[in-house]
């Protein structure tokens, strides 16, 4: 423990956004370029390092958080860097993207804001790769054997990355033309600038990783072919069968799923469009579904220069603090959060009729209506109560000329074949069915990620790539000193 009374004497301060009016008009992450350093050290001084860390425990990658925040106090940043990478590959993409369980269960959090876990990981990771403490570890040796992983997302990265380090010569197919998944063209480039991206992908093909872009298996690769070629098969290729909204109207033109519309939005990031074909500039916008890939809609419509951007949600308003009776310490709460998204959008004040932040809770989509043409230009929605039952009276319009679904994800898509032809058993969810350590039906063939787990967070799906690594070394030679630290549906455990 750096400090301690540093818990009583420093107050939160998490890493400060750039001003709205400048950070919309770039695509830039949202974050002040070099002030998280300075105030992360008497961040880690707020740890008390208690007799038992719930911050651990609540973390499904189980990181030593007690531990690196010691070390962050102490200024021992090389320390720091080894402690957080024996358990998470890749500790700059949670850093930025995680929602941070970890925050929820810490100690502090029970009568005081947490501490800030989620910079501080993100500070040291950034801070090892910028002096060079995170080299390519390639194996010393090689074991003969190949291991195909499916999918480049955050599962299929720490599984591959794994499984190198363990000597497997492994190769990553990927059916976009760029490595990671999700990462790549799913998270705007205001929430995780690419470069970071890069450099791991860098680091993993110094240490040996081949990558196949432009290659989906099931579509240009026959999956039981490659199943004959490699001594195992990983498939993390994410839950991408993206939930419709079955209501009148739905077939009208500028009606888009969010997965169709972001990948654009992040192309044009990468210098392959000019435009997106789907940019909602000078229009009426209009998301149904309040989650954070709805958010990530949100930001990136204010960016394109939206006439007005309204989030819907079916959901009542959340409170502002924990609710103990339906979620008590140190379970993940469920209270009103301001995303960067959410802050700009009222800020620019884009959704009259809303709340501030351009969301309108308790609404329930009825049906979109069009014009002549056959474009929408309208959507109809309902008041709802608790139990989701319309309010009478409660019915109205919002104009709408770019209608974007963020409903989430039901499981892996199984239209490119990958599934049929490899023979996978499915469970009652759509995912891919698995055993306890992470095989699937068919033999050598394992599954990880929201493939199999469903749709999760990001540190889930990195720790489900390090467990399925080491399930599969084990496959492969009998035995395995690869760290485990899940099991499918285990908690968490230290490592």
């Amino acid at each position: 423990m750096g400090d301690p009374r540093g818990f009583m004497t420093t107050p939160r301060e998490e890493w400060p956004r750039r001003p709205v009016e400048e950070r919309v008009r770039d695509w830039d992450e949202v974050y002040v370029p070099g002030a998280l350093l300075p105030l992360i050290s008497r961040q880690a001084d707020r740890c008390m390092d208690c007799g038992i860390p719930f911050c651990h425990d609540a973390c499904p990658l189980g990181n030593l958080i007690p531990e690196w925040n010691d070390l962050v106090s102490r200024e021992d940043w090389r320390a720091a860097s080894d402690r957080l990478h024996a358990t998470n590959n890749f500790p700059e993409f949670t850093g930025r993207l995680c929602p941070a369980p970890c925050e929820a269960g810490c100690v502090l959090a029970i009568n005081q804001p947490a501490v800030t876990i989620k910079n501080v990981e993100c500070a040291i990771a950034d801070r090892a790769l910028e002096e060079g403490f995170t080299q390519p570890s390639p194996p010393d040796r090689l074991s003969g054997r190949t291991v195909a992983v499916i999918g480049s997302g955050p599962a299929g990265l720490a599984a591959a990355q794994q499984l190198t380090r363990a000597g497997h010569t492994v190769a990553v197919y990927e059916k976009d033309d760029r490595i990671g998944g999700l990462m790549r063209y799913g998270i705007p480039e205001f929430k995780m600038e690419k470069r970071h991206l890069e450099r791991r992908i860098e680091q993993m093909r110094a240490e040996g990783t081949r990558f196949r872009t432009s290659t989906g298996v099931g579509r240009d690769v026959d999956a039981a072919g490659l199943r004959a070629r490699y001594d195992a098969v990983v498939i993390a290729t994410g839950a991408t069968a993206w939930r419709e909204l079955a209501v009148p109207g739905r077939e009208l033109a500028g009606i888009h799923q969010a997965m169709e519309y972001l990948p654009l939005a992040n192309r044009v990031c990468e210098g392959d469009l000019e435009a997106s074909p789907l940019s909602a500039a000078g229009k009426h916008v209009v998301i149904v579904g309040g989650g954070d890939t709805g958010a990530d809609c949100l930001g990136t419509a204010v960016r394109e220069g939206a006439a007005s951007v309204t989030q819907l949600d079916i959901y009542a308003r959340p409170g502002t603090e924990r609710d103990e009776d339906t979620a008590p310490w140190p379970t993940y709460p469920k209270v009103y959060r301001l995303s960067a998204a959410h802050e700009e959008a009222g800020e620019l004040r884009t959704a009259p009729a809303a709340d501030a932040d351009a969301r309108l809770f308790s609404a329930s989509t009825l049906r979109f209506t069009g014009d002549a043409e056959g474009h929408v230009r309208a959507l109809r929605l309902v008041e709802v109560d608790a139990g989701r039952r319309p309010v009478p009276g409660s019915e109205r319009a919002l104009p709408a000329d770019l209608v974007l679904l963020a409903l989430g994800f039901s499981g892996p898509d199984r239209r490119d074949g990958l599934v049929d032809q490899l023979g996978l058993e499915l469970d009652p969810r759509g995912t891919i069915k698995r055993d306890a350590g992470f095989a699937t039906n068919v033999p050598g063939v394992f599954a990880a990620g929201d493939a199999a787990r469903g749709q999760s967070l990001i540190v889930w799906a990195i720790a489900e790539g390090r467990a399925v690594a080491a399930a599969v070394d084990r496959h492969l030679t009998g035995r395995t000193r690869l760290p485990a630290p899940i099991g499918p549906y285990d908690r968490p455990m230290r490592v």
